[in-house]
């Protein structure tokens, strides 16, 4: 086969995309991927890894303002947004060049470019705007008997709050401020939107949140979303739910917004910056899915479990593939489907089984069915909490805010949710993501020994509360 044909050719070099690559290349098959941006997608350079980072920085100037309360000294901190900005972008490319890394060691081709789909396992790649990496191969026709789609997706756009990368910003421009905004207005109280809202928060900006819906993580817990709401508000963020930004007026160098409170009642508030936060959409235009007959629902491309389209030959992962979008979601997902087609019988992906993470402060994680979800099926459910001020690792940490909830099924003992609240939640959940997928019970998790002193402590006492078994609550 010459540089043109391949057995596999990817659309897209994001988290799903380029691990799939990788195990399509362990796998024996002649792999290439094609990318126009940036190897590592969204994820890596505007999304996960950045805002992690940033978030980091935020941490530890926090820390750093409340030295006294750990009898430590630290007189006139201040931060240099630049600087912060700098590390951030600094980690980023570390990663994505060890994607590039990763695709030479594997021997999977990168081919610079726009990819469009011609049907038979063709594709065609126009020219990017971006400059070609050294060692890629260029525009032209390629082919390959399997295509696997991984596009990604891009922030959602809504009528009269449209980003115009100056006064009103998507998470590209709030990732790279030129300066740090003394106010600013976050639409939406997603994963997104809170993070970068306790991020501006932390940093000193006046921060007011708007959503729509009315809690604040909507897709979380009530009982957990509730205990993080008022956390934040404590941290002096301005939430408000049931309500809509209506209409954004623009100055010079800040922007007036209506704010419908979803009572009858309206107000204005005038910020800095605004970021849109309102969800993400696929990236499903200008690939020629249309011309192919491909199937898609409301924005996504439409996939079985194990990642096939309805048309033979053609396959979809990711954010592009629907919801969760999550890049531990596309990674699996890619994972499964190439195992697929290598005919290995991988089981299909469990969504109920994917965690969710927030990384604002506090921290947000989950998995499974929320206790609202798992009553609207009918189940006899048993839940247990633990709160992080009965534990020992957290007090001693100065982190004794946040709450530990379990959710059982009452006859089987099945986990069927796992959701937390407090610092390092995103660490912990894993735990409960094994018990999930190991489809442990409740008398295995009370038997097993949890060191002391962790915070991982609580996993267990939250599922001894549920069984009326607590021993330090």
């Amino acid at each position: 086969m010459s540089d043109t044909s391949f057995d596999v050719i990817i659309i897209g070099s994001g988290p799903g995309g380029y691990v799939t690559a990788i195990r399509s290349a362990q796998l024996g098959f002649k792999t290439a991927i094609v990318e126009k941006s940036h190897l590592g997608g969204i994820c890596l350079n505007w999304g996960c890894i950045p805002t992690k980072a940033l978030l980091r920085s935020a941490e530890i100037y926090h820390y750093l303002q409340h030295a006294d309360v750990y009898g430590l000294k630290a007189d006139n901190v201040t931060f240099d947004p630049a600087a912060v900005v700098k590390r951030s972008r600094g980690v980023s490319k570390r990663l994505a060049d060890g994607v590039g890394f990763l695709m030479k060691k594997n021997k999977v081709s990168v081919i610079w470019g726009a990819a469009t789909l011609e049907g038979q396992g063709k594709i065609t790649v126009a020219a990017a705007k971006t400059e070609a990496p050294k060692g890629t191969l260029g525009p032209g026709s390629y082919q390959a008997k399997h295509i696997i789609v991984a596009t990604g997706a891009r922030p959602r756009v809504l009528p009269g709050l449209e980003p115009d990368g100056k006064l009103v910003w998507t998470y590209f421009e709030a990732m790279v401020p030129e300066k740090m905004p003394k106010s600013l207005l976050v639409v939406g109280s997603g994963a997104i939107g809170i993070e970068f809202a306790s991020f501006y928060r932390t940093m000193g900006a006046d921060v007011t949140v708007v959503e729509v819906l009315p809690q604040i993580l909507p897709v979380e817990d009530a009982e957990i979303a509730a205990f993080a709401r008022k956390q934040l508000e404590k941290q002096g963020l301005k939430i408000f739910t049931g309500a809509k930004v209506t209409k954004l007026d623009k100055q010079a160098d800040s922007v007036t917004a209506t704010i419908d409170d979803g009572k009858g009642g309206t107000q204005t508030l005038t910020v800095d910056r605004v970021i849109s936060a309102v969800g993400v959409v696929g990236n499903v235009e200008n690939l020629g899915l249309e011309k192919l007959g491909v199937k898609t629902d409301r924005g996504c491309i439409v996939i079985d479990g194990l990642g096939k389209t309805n048309v033979p030959g053609l396959y979809a992962i990711g954010d592009v593939a629907g919801p969760p979008m999550l890049a531990h979601k596309a990674e699996h997902e890619g994972v499964v489907c190439i195992e697929a087609i290598k005919g290995l019988h991988p089981h299909p992906l469990d969504k109920a089984k994917i965690p969710g993470c927030t990384y604002c402060t506090p921290q947000i994680a989950s998995v499974g069915l929320t206790e609202a979800k798992a009553k609207e099926q009918g189940l006899d459910i048993r839940v247990g909490k633990f709160p992080f001020a009965g534990n020992g690792k957290a007090i001693a940490l100065g982190e004794d805010q946040g709450l530990i909830k379990v959710i059982f099924d009452k006859k089987t003992g099945q986990l069927l949710g796992a959701h937390m609240v407090g610092a390092e939640v995103t660490e912990l959940i894993q735990g409960y993501v094994v018990a999930m997928t190991l489809e442990t019970t409740e008398d295995e998790l009370m038997h097993t020994v949890f060191p002391h002193p962790t915070l991982s402590e609580m996993m267990k006492e939250a599922v001894l509360d549920a069984y009326g078994r607590v021993l330090n609550m």
